[in-house]
């Protein structure tokens, strides 16, 4: 099982690090690709995906771990998220995220459903996710996360048990701010055990996430 965390943020939003510093210290425990998702809105979107795009780029000529250009769509009107993500795909963003629902923050209403009727790749840290929010996902094939980020992880056992029981896709993210937030492989499993995920279906969430890096690395080549 591959080590792979496609929501990590660097300084160009609310991370702490240069995206070549959180890189690094993601391939020196262990993990094979990384996605730099900082918080986007409309009033800089044009300005953080170029760089973090260039920045992947520069490194991944250099680094054996996969870096990925991304972007994580941040407390914007639900109306706008569709709008947002179309053009962050334009400025050459590899995976889209959406701050999903979380219940520790004022996230609006109506985010979740706006989200998964996008073009995105994960919902991030959903919250209190309804039936018909998961049976929406299943449809998209957009996959729901598993947070390692303090707050977002007090619904990962809610998460789970819907995702699982509507089967949908769920991955697991570190939601990295700061070097201290980078999960390991061993510390990934214990989390997503505890959230009540069974040992025999560890491997299906972190081939999900394989597979999500594959797909992008199949487009590329296109």
């Amino acid at each position: 099982m591959l080590m792979i965390d496609l929501h990590v943020h660097s300084i160009f939003s609310d991370g702490v690090l240069l995206p070549s510093e959180i890189i690094r210290r993601a391939d020196s425990i262990g993990i094979e690709a990384i996605a730099i998702t900082d918080h986007v809105d409309i009033s800089n979107i044009d300005h953080v995906v170029p760089r973090v795009v260039k920045a992947c780029e520069e490194l991944r000529s250099y680094w054996k771990i996969v870096a990925i250009p991304g972007a994580e769509i941040t407390h914007v009107p639900p109306e706008s998220i569709s709008r947002l993500a179309k053009e962050a795909r334009k400025l050459g963003a590899k995976i889209i995220l959406v701050h999903g629902e979380t219940i520790v923050e004022p996230v609006m209403p109506g985010t979740n459903t706006s989200a998964l009727n996008s073009d995105i790749d994960i919902l991030a840290h959903p919250g209190l996710i309804t039936e018909k929010e998961v049976e929406l996902a299943g449809k998209r094939s957009i996959a729901l996360e598993i947070s390692g980020r303090k707050g977002h992880s007090f619904t990962n056992g809610h998460v789970a048990s819907m995702a699982l029981k509507g089967g949908v896709k769920l991955i697991f993210n570190s939601d990295t701010h700061q070097p201290e937030d980078l999960i390991n492989k061993d510390k990934a499993k214990k989390i997503l055990l505890g959230c009540g995920i069974s040992e025999s279906s560890l491997k299906e969430i972190f081939k999900n996430s394989k597979d999500i890096v594959d797909n992008i690395l199949k487009r590329e080549i296109k």
